[in-house]
């Protein structure tokens, strides 16, 4: 089973990308490449339960079990020492992706509080585009009650684009809400 944004992709975005830049090939096309999901637990690293926990979190959210990410050196001033858990962290290829983003742009983002759309500045120069969230509540797996702390979370949406301009035309064709300003 095609997922929706994928089918929509090669049926209308490729023919539309390539009226508007003019490619000559629909392999010049700009696609997104992959979908990086990035949880740091913070005080989480001292309570293993909470590490679990939002560890369940993310893989009902992505659909994929995450990494453990680990701190590298030791750092006493946040209480840190090496090889303790400090983040959680996913990587969404293929249609794992595109359902994530399907579910990102028409489900979650629309359930955050006095929305205005993402912000056209979260590129960074290379067609990438990074968003940050605020609570994991806005997907609809998550189970409010269940809920024991509420955690953010960095989306990047990496795409094949040279530019930002490329990029940011790619996500408004897939739908995603950018604010006016």
């Amino acid at each position: 089973m095609e997922s929706i944004l994928k089918n929509m992709y090669r049926k209308d975005i490729i023919p539309k990308m390539m009226k508007e830049f003019g490619y000559k090939n629909p392999h010049q096309v700009p696609r997104v490449e992959k979908i990086v999901i990035n949880m740091g637990i913070g005080e989480g690293s001292r309570n293993a339960d909470i590490v679990d926990q939002h560890a369940k979190e993310l893989a009902e959210i992505a659909g994929q079990k995450p990494v453990v990410t680990r701190a590298r050196k030791s750092e006493a001033a946040f209480k840190i020492r090496k090889g303790m858990p400090i983040g959680l962290k996913v990587t969404l290829r293929g249609d794992r992706m595109y359902e994530f983003l399907y579910k990102l742009i028409n489900l979650a983002l629309p359930r955050v509080r006095d929305f205005h759309g993402v912000s056209q500045n979260s590129f960074d120069g290379r067609g990438n585009y990074a968003l940050g969230i605020g609570e994991q509540l806005i997907f609809p797996e998550i189970d409010y009650d269940e809920i024991k702390r509420i955690q953010g979370m960095d989306i990047i949406i990496v795409t094949t684009s040279k530019t930002n301009r490329e990029a940011r035309k790619l996500l408004e064709f897939f739908g995603m809400p950018f604010s006016k300003s």
